[in-house]
């Protein structure tokens, strides 16, 4: 009776410490889900791409290269020059021997590919650094270069073309959905640099079905994030994208800042650099799914330099609380667009590191850009002052 009292009372406690517990605390992953690599037309070894992000304090990193998975044998040639020779030296030298597979012939030396396969182990930890399996989908319409980014892809995906640039984009973006419910396992779709050769319009992106991403900041040099004086800005082109998304009763557009890192050696403004632009998942765990879940509910925000301690919803009210750097001052710009209205348009701005704002009936949806007084380390384009972008939310979808 002793011993059946005991059981009783310990499985009782069992079932209230059961109840009284809470879900896992959510945290900040830094993360970039565009880069490049010699697997395609970057110009350094992955294994020394994933050093570099993982000394840099990322949490994630999606190699992105063109029409291709790292995986297979593949062998490239480098090219003469000393920068990239010496790279390779250093390369072998820190990897050594054993690790790395060459060959030299007439004075010319040819190098083996690790695959992801091969590396993963060397650079994942868990709770950690992460590798998400990635592809950028790199197609065409005519001399329109066409680019997406498939983010945690399990199969090659062979760029499917189109009749037109929404065709195409549509096209391509089914395919990564259909492989997505195949394998059941998520992966997300995102629209690439929309203003490099200014070859995707505001029109194809509305007239899109099941994308939900696109990149509002693209840290390649060639890319015009800031448009021109015919074409609209990326930032500009996102609120009109999810005016028409919201009225249509479309899911919400949200935006990433990447890098789209293609150079290593060469480093400045007129380079395709790392450490331009990343984004800040706030998940429970580093995982693709719990990541790309995050994504999906608009728990992340992008950057390129401002860092954010907290981005809260609470009580009809948009909190947001920026971690202050001593001698540099923020402005937090509530954006967004009315019902009725079909032109965005700023709401309030605050000079400092806090600010909230109420999300009354009256608006469509609202974001905010964090506007730093530093200067970006290696900016492009006119973009010199570190910036966060946190995103859309929408007041009444009815």
């Amino acid at each position: 009776m002793y011993y059946l009292r005991l059981t009783l009372i310990a499985s009782l406690i069992a079932i209230l410490g059961c109840a009284k517990q809470t879900s896992p605390p959510k945290h900040w992953f830094k993360g970039n889900l565009h880069t490049h690599s010699y697997w395609s037309d970057g110009d350094e070894f992955p294994e020394v791409i994933m050093d570099w992000y993982k000394s840099h304090q990322y949490d994630f990193i999606a190699l992105s290269d063109h029409n291709t998975l790292a995986e297979g044998d593949k062998w490239i040639t480098l090219r003469q020059d000393s920068i990239y020779q010496k790279a390779f030296y250093n390369y072998l030298k820190y990897y050594g021997e054993p690790w790395v597979t060459y060959k030299t012939d007439s004075n010319q030396i040819s190098v083996k590919l690790k695959t992801l396969a091969e590396y993963r182990g060397r650079f994942e930890e868990p709770s950690k650094f992460l590798i998400i399996q990635s592809e950028e989908i790199t197609d065409h319409f005519g001399n329109k270069p066409i680019h997406m980014n498939a983010t945690n892809i399990q199969n090659f995906i062979k760029p499917k073309g189109g009749n037109s640039v929404a065709n195409v984009l549509q096209n391509n973006i089914d395919q990564v959905l259909n492989q997505r419910e195949a394998t059941g396992i998520p992966m997300i779709p995102h629209i690439n640099h929309p203003n490099f050769g200014y070859a995707i319009h505001l029109e194809d992106i509305i007239a899109l079905h099941g994308e939900r991403f696109f990149e509002v900041y693209n840290g390649h040099h060639l890319v015009h994030n800031m448009g021109d004086s015919i074409h609209m800005s990326t930032e500009s082109m996102w609120d009109l994208i999810n005016i028409a998304y919201i009225q249509n009763k479309k899911p919400v557009m949200y935006g990433l800042a990447t890098d789209d890192s293609h150079n290593y050696h060469n480093i400045g403004h007129t380079w395709s650099n790392a450490g331009r632009g990343w984004i800040m998942v706030k998940t429970d765990s580093l995982n693709p799914k719990s990541l790309i879940q995050a994504m999906e509910a608009g728990e992340f925000y992008a950057s390129t330099g401002v860092v954010l301690n907290d981005v809260r919803l609470d009580n009809h009210t948009l909190s947001i609380d920026v971690k202050n750097e001593p001698n540099v001052n923020y402005k937090i710009a509530f954006k967004g667009c009315k019902k009725g209205k079909s032109i965005p348009e700023e709401f309030m701005v605050v000079e400092g590191n806090k600010a909230s704002f109420e999300l009354t009936d009256d608006l469509l949806f609202v974001r905010c850009k964090i506007t730093s007084s530093k200067l970006q380390v290696n900016a492009i384009e006119e973009m010199l002052y570190e910036t966060a972008w946190t995103q859309p939310v929408v007041i009444n979808n009815e």
